[in-house]
């Protein structure tokens, strides 16, 4: 078997594994990633996919949230997040396709299959500011967007799960009372253009999840919030996969935070012992030459 053989069944393996986690009424939990080393934490954690943040994998790179990142460095980090996942299946939150147009959300998309990802998490925010349905694209921008992310995926021969995004309650676009009508329009047009999954971060409240889940046939994804109910009630609304957004990455570096500074101010070494040793992070990783 070549490379390029190998590589596609080893996808296909990892894509299959993925999608069948999408179970209604049964979330499985992403805690979702920005690196190698948290990937390979959250691995050996249990694990049974790894997603990034996009948030999160921003501000490891030094720049704030919102697709700031470049595409080459987005697709280098995701090649050493899948290498660190090991056999676990990695979805890749590619933000709004890191472009405005069709073919360059299926130029990202192509890049991130390459990086070896078997899921994409893609917004429908990031319209352009003059757009006159900002900050969203509208429903014919975004369903073109949609079938140029299945058709990038198709001409590799690659299966991908593409979870799309929709920030109608995040962002509180339209009127309060519209908020519903207008996921439920979005989401069957989606399906229709080649999504496979919907996400509603900021919404959280149970009857309207459990609303929307029965008024699409796609698996929902919701978001932690502080206040979020829990795994359990999430499963009866419906909810097939619940993910933490950049929440592991905050608590890790105020963890961070909070060690440093009891080590500076008062030359505590305490919260320094009891950790993962040198050796067994170092093995974890490649030796380059």
């Amino acid at each position: 078997m070549d490379n390029h053989s190998a590589f596609n069944t080893g996808q296909t393996q990892r894509a299959q594994r993925f999608r069948r986690l999408h179970q209604p009424g049964e979330p499985f939990i992403l805690a979702n990633v920005w690196d190698a080393a948290s990937a390979h934490v959250v691995a050996t954690a249990g694990a049974q996919a790894i997603a990034t943040s996009s948030g999160a994998v921003s501000w490891a790179h030094g720049v704030q949230d919102g697709g700031n990142l470049d595409l080459d460095t987005v697709r280098v980090s995701l090649q050493e997040i899948v290498a660190a996942a090991g056999d676990l299946p990695v979805s890749a939150d590619i933000e709004s396709g890191y472009a405005q147009d069709p073919n360059g959300v299926a130029a990202s998309v192509a890049a991130a299959i390459a990086a070896g990802v078997v899921g994409i998490n893609l917004e429908d925010s990031g319209a352009p500011a003059d757009s006159p349905t900002a900050p969203l694209y509208s429903l014919d921008d975004q369903t073109a967007r949609i079938a140029a992310a299945r058709q990038a995926a198709e001409r590799t021969g690659s299966q991908l799960f593409i979870n799309v995004r929709t920030d109608v309650f995040l962002f509180g676009v339209r009127a309060e009372e519209g908020r519903y009508d207008d996921v439920v329009t979005r989401a069957r047009a989606y399906r229709d253009a080649g999504a496979d999954g919907l996400f509603v971060p900021g919404l959280l409240d149970l009857d309207l999840l459990s609303q929307i889940h029965h008024a699409t046939d796609l698996p929902l994804n919701a978001m932690w919030l502080p206040g979020a109910p829990s795994p359990a009630e999430l499963a009866k609304a419906g909810i097939a996969r619940l993910s933490v957004g950049t929440a592991l990455f905050q608590a890790t570096y105020t963890y961070a935070q909070r060690v440093a500074e009891k080590l500076l101010t008062q030359g505590s070494y305490t919260d320094l012992e009891d950790t993962l040793s040198y050796g067994e992070l170092n093995a974890a990783f490649r030796a380059t030459s």
